[in-house]
C-alpha cells in the first residue's frame, strides 16, 4: 500500500486505542463549582424508549465547560460523572443510585460548592496521583486543627478501608489528591494536612466537623492487596499439599518401622 495509506491506518489505530483508554483524573482540582440543583426528574428517556425517574445534578462552572461535550467525564467532589447537558454557564449529570449510596452528592443543595476536574488528557503531567473517580465510601470529619499556615484534618472511615491507608500513601478526599499523614487503627481514622495554597483552591477547609467527604482509596494499593491475597491463597494451598504428602510419608515410615520390629 502507498505510504500515505499506511500512515492513515496507523493514525486511525492510535485514535482507536486512545478511545479505549479509561478516563482518569489527577486529584488536582481545576475549579470550585456551585450547585444549581440536585433533584429527581421523572421524565428521563431510557434505552428502550420508556420513561423513568432519576436524579440530575446541575453545576455552574467555567473551566470545566472548556472543551466540554456530551458524554464528557468530569469529577464532581471526586465522583466521575457523565455530562448529559451543558450550556455556556452550567453542566448537568445523571446520578445513579449506587453513586447516591456511596458518595456525599445526595446531600447537595443549591449554592453548595463542589470540587471539579476534567478527565486528564493522555500525555499530560500528573501532579497528583491516579484517581479513577470511583468513590469507595464517605468518611466523617472529626477534627480540624491549625498548625502555622497549614490545616490538619482528621477523617473517620469504615474499618475495612484502613487496609488501603498507609502513612505517606495517596488518598483522594472529595476528589483532592492528598498524602496520608497518620493512620489510627484504634480510632479508625486518618489525617492529612492542607498547605495554604491548597486551602484556597478546594472546598475541604470550608467543611465543618461532622460533615462527610468522599473517599477514594489508592487503586495501586488495592491491586497490591489483591495480589498479596492471591499469593497468600497459593501459599496456603502449597502448604496444605506439602503437609498432606508429609503425613502420608510419615504414615508409610511408621508402617515400615512396625514391620521391621521382631
Amino acid at each position: 500500500k502507498p505510504l500515505h495509506q499506511r500512515l492513515s491506518q496507523v493514525i486511525a489505530a492510535v485514535a482507536a486505542n486512545r478511545a479505549r483508554v479509561p478516563k482518569m483524573f489527577t486529584g488536582i482540582v481545576e475549579e470550585v463549582g456551585a450547585v444549581v440543583s440536585m433533584a429527581e426528574e421523572d421524565a428521563l428517556t431510557l434505552w428502550d424508549g420508556s420513561v423513568g425517574k432519576g436524579f440530575v445534578l446541575t453545576v455552574a462552572c467555567s473551566v470545566c465547560l472548556d472543551g466540554c461535550y456530551l458524554g464528557a467525564s468530569i469529577a464532581v467532589n471526586g465522583t466521575c460523572l457523565t455530562a448529559t447537558k451543558f450550556d455556556d454557564e452550567r453542566v448537568s449529570f445523571g446520578v445513579a443510585p449506587e453513586t447516591l449510596r456511596k458518595t456525599n452528592l445526595v446531600s447537595l443543595k443549591p449554592g453548595d460548592k463542589v470540587n471539579m476536574e476534567r478527565a486528564a488528557k493522555m500525555g499530560d503531567r500528573n501532579s497528583g496521583h491516579y484517581v479513577q473517580g470511583h468513590v469507595d465510601n464517605t468518611g466523617e470529619i472529626i477534627d480540624k486543627t491549625r498548625e502555622g499556615e497549614s490545616l490538619w484534618i482528621t477523617v473517620r472511615v469504615d474499618p475495612s478501608m484502613l487496609l488501603y491507608l498507609v502513612p505517606k500513601g495517596f488518598v483522594a478526599v472529595d476528589g483532592t489528591s492528598l498524602t496520608v499523614c497518620e493512620v489510627d487503627h484504634a480510632e479508625s481514622c486518618f489525617t492529612f494536612m492542607l498547605v495554604q495554597f491548597t486551602q484556597t483552591k478546594v472546598i475541604i477547609p470550608h467543611k465543618a466537623v461532622g460533615d462527610r467527604v468522599n473517599i477514594e482509596l489508592d487503586v495501586m494499593g488495592k491491586f497490591a492487596a489483591q495480589a498479596m491475597n492471591n499469593l497468600g491463597d497459593r501459599v496456603t494451598a502449597i502448604e496444605s499439599s506439602i503437609n498432606s504428602k508429609l503425613e502420608a510419608i510419615l504414615a508409610r515410615v511408621d508402617k515400615l518401622e512396625a514391620a521391621a520390629k521382631p
